[in-house]
């Protein structure tokens, strides 16, 4: 196995990175993938049983780190259960950071996950962050991703390499390329709901923004689908 190949995978268990893991597989090769979940704190605890679901069907070695630093800082509706997340769609002209904004956590999340793949021969971080996003989280933009990974470079004095194949694309392309990598079965298991409800709240805006993505694509979510039935 070359270790030049070998990509760790930032497995929220939602259904960007979910597609991102995919994604991984058929880019690196299953020997090559693992996958690195975070546990932050936050308010959708069910997500992490929802990755560690996805990593064993996928087939590809899962750890989950804890950090607890984002709790003790609060102030976001992920993190402080005396806020709640924000749901409806937003105004195109709203420029404000949603409530759900958590500062910094991609940026300390690709921090960690670097150094876990740093010990692990893994130079290729895949990460489902994406510009498109209504949200437009900083930490989210292509520019962000960039800066980052240089200085990512630079300390560890390695070749460390950024993917983020969602970057441009629409929710409803998202799941056009879940499709494509055979990503379909393992989303029926993950979680996007902000209010970590299950079925789905169906109203907070990460629900809405899904069912959205869903809907222009003409396919029948997955995880709906699994409730439904059972």
């Amino acid at each position: 196995m070359n270790s030049s190949d070998k990509a760790l995978v930032v497995l929220s268990g939602g259904q960007d990175s979910t597609t991102c893991l995919y994604w991984a597989l058929q880019r690196f090769g299953a020997d090559n993938v693992e996958a690195v979940t975070f546990d932050y704190g936050q308010r959708h605890r069910v997500e992490l049983d929802s990755a560690r679901t996805i990593a064993a069907l996928a087939g590809v070695p899962h750890t989950v780190l804890p950090i607890d630093t984002f709790a003790a800082i609060g102030g976001n509706a992920l993190t402080d259960a005396s806020i709640t997340p924000e749901s409806g769609a937003r105004a195109d002209d709203d420029t404000a950071l949603p409530n759900t904004f958590v500062p910094g956590r991609n940026l300390i999340f690709l921090n960690f996950a670097a150094a876990f793949g740093y010990t692990r021969g893994a130079r290729h971080l895949v990460t489902g962050v994406a510009q498109t996003d209504y949200s437009g989280y900083p930490d989210c933009r292509e520019n962000t991703l960039k800066a980052l990974e240089l200085a990512l470079r630079l300390g560890l004095d390695a070749r460390v390499e950024l993917h983020t194949p969602l970057m441009y694309l629409s929710k409803a392309d998202t799941v056009r390329l879940a499709q494509q990598v055979g990503a379909m079965e393992a989303m029926a298991f993950s979680h996007t709901c902000y209010n970590g409800e299950q079925p789905p709240c169906g109203h907070c805006a990460a629900c809405e923004l899904r069912a959205k993505g869903f809907a222009e694509a003409g396919v029948a979510d997955p995880l709906v689908e699994r409730f439904r039935q059972g």
